[in-house]
């Protein structure tokens, strides 16, 4: 008997199982009106009205919906009523400029969109067949008068596309990320399996959900009958309230947020909650081994390493301390779980034989490829990148990495011009577009520099244009004015040449190499 899987699955069983539980307690201080305790029946009527919402637009199976928001129910309830009606949900990332979510909405072919109010005036321009606002618009999700309409059937299919998940690589413009029902259903169950996940849980929402689906959670959590806290913004003294008042169990986060709630606990009083109950999933750039030390000292939470990305549904690796390191000492153990981790339950991996440059010095790590369920059907409307990305039947990471006899992941190196700053993919390519643009500019490399809090952070090598002048300041407000203020390098280096081969080929990781000096690995 072979059952489709679908996003379905995860919402059908807590409305069946967990109907009455609280399913999901809104964050209540927003500019919508909060949803404040919603069940589980009540979550599944929000995206059964949505459904027959989207119905009555005329939009059918396979059409695109985007959302740019803030952590919200309604967004959360979004992956069931939009995808699990046959359509598509586009998952946008809030702090990108106008213009950037315009190319989002207009690539993608999106004829709904959905905005948060708080960026409800600064996307005015941006628009699509049919706009709302996310809890002002009181038909969004049907309002009464669809309240008894269930939604038109649809097909199941697991090979469709579910989500389209916006990534910055290795151009100036985002790649958008086709996942489907399977790979979504694969990622949100071998996740819930290696985290532990019941329904005694309960989840907060530290990560954004359009960051990868919030890597599966708003599925794997629903379907086990878990609780979801929603957080709108982060700060470090509000999550560990946040944990103290609703009992939190586990939180996915960037190194960023760690860093936040470690500061926060430095002035708290009274013992800090959660100590042996929470479980610190983090992803984007491995911490400094301090930061794992101290998430394990200091809150007395459980700290495991993930490795993925957006094209992977993320879930790859997963590193979470065994019985095997139980006797080790905190900063031994610390620097087990710095590194990426071994594969997830039906990951294959490999690496390539390491790389040389153009004057046949070695690169660090080869390639990290994988094979899995979770990996994405291919780029929206790019076949030539989707060819080169799985080519030879395997997801090239663009991540330089080992794989050490224990069968455990280090990333070494990124191979493509990818910065992780706080979570968040910045291309290099896309920030270099923007400085060349000022006319002081002749040349520049933007490089990832280690930082304590962020992981990595943006530097900007330069070199200016012949009898031309411009100040750090002034290059850092062009890029702020001109691309979202994440990608903004941190600081600028005034250089008289750039570093490159005879064919006149940037070699970004020489440029990399005296900020990296005395690592193991040229990523943080």
């Amino acid at each position: 008997m072979l059952v489709p899987l679908t996003v379905n699955d995860f919402i059908d069983r807590a409305v069946q199982v967990y109907g009455e539980r609280i399913g999901v307690v809104d964050e209540p201080d927003q500019p919508a009106p909060s949803l404040g305790e919603v069940t589980y029946a009540g979550l599944g009527g929000l995206a059964r009205r949505q459904a027959a919402h989207l119905d009555s637009l005329g939009l059918d199976v396979g059409d695109r919906v985007a959302v740019v928001s803030h952590n919200s129910a309604r967004l959360l309830a979004s992956f069931f009523g939009v995808a699990g009606s046959g359509r598509v949900l586009v998952p946008v990332n809030f702090r990108l400029r106008p213009d950037e979510v315009s190319y989002i909405v207009e690539h993608s072919g999106a004829r709904v969109l959905y905005v948060d109010p708080e960026l409800d005036e600064a996307l005015a321009g941006v628009t699509a067949e049919h706009r709302f606002v996310l809890g002002h618009d009181e038909d969004l999700f049907g309002g009464a008068d669809l309240a008894d309409v269930e939604p038109r059937p649809w097909e199941p299919d697991e090979g469709a596309t579910a989500t389209i998940n916006y990534t910055s690589g290795t151009t100036a413009r985002p790649k958008g990320v086709q996942i489907t029902h399977r790979n979504i259903w694969t990622n949100a169950v071998t996740f819930a399996l290696h985290a532990g996940v019941t329904d005694r849980d309960v989840y907060l929402h530290t990560l954004p959900m359009f960051h990868a689906n919030g890597w599966g959670m708003p599925f794997a959590m629903t379907g086990m009958g878990a609780r979801h806290v929603v957080l709108r913004k982060i700060d470090g003294a509000e999550i560990l309230r946040r944990v103290r008042d609703h009992g939190v169990t586990v939180m996915c986060a960037a190194p960023a947020v760690a860093a936040a709630v470690l500061e926060a606990a430095q002035s708290w009083e009274g013992e800090v909650p959660g100590r042996d109950k929470v479980r610190i999933i983090m992803a984007g750039a491995p911490p400094p081994t301090k930061t794992v030390a101290r998430v394990e000292a200091e809150l007395g939470w459980e700290f495991i390493q993930i490795y993925g990305l957006t094209e992977t549904s993320p879930l790859l690796t997963i590193n979470r301390t065994r019985e095997e390191w139980d006797d080790l000492g905190t900063e031994e153990r610390a620097q087990k779980l710095t590194r990426a981790g071994a594969p997830a339950i039906g990951v294959r991996l490999s690496v390539t034989e390491p790389s040389t440059d153009e004057d046949g010095e070695p690169v660090a790590g080869g390639e990290l490829l994988a094979r899995s369920n979770v990996v994405l059907e291919g780029y929206w409307e790019q076949p030539e990148e989707s060819a080169v990305a799985l080519e030879g039947g395997w997801f090239h990471t663009g991540d330089g990495a080992v794989i050490g006899d224990d069968g455990y992941v280090t990333i070494q190196d990124r191979k493509k011009d990818v910065i992780i700053t706080g979570g968040e993919n910045v291309s290099s390519i896309e920030v270099e577009d923007v400085l060349f643009s000022h006319p002081a500019v002749a040349e520049v490399a933007v490089i990832g520099v280690p930082d304590e809090k962020w992981g990595e952070t943006i530097k900007a090598l330069v070199v200016l244009a012949e009898g031309e002048d411009a100040s750090e300041a002034d290059l850092i407000a062009w890029c702020k004015d001109k691309a979202a203020g994440y990608k903004a390098p941190t600081s600028i280096e005034f250089r008289d040449e750039l570093a490159r081969t005879a064919t006149g080929k940037l070699q970004k990781f020489k440029l990399r190499a005296p900020y990296w000096e005395g690592r193991e690995r040229q990523v943080n």
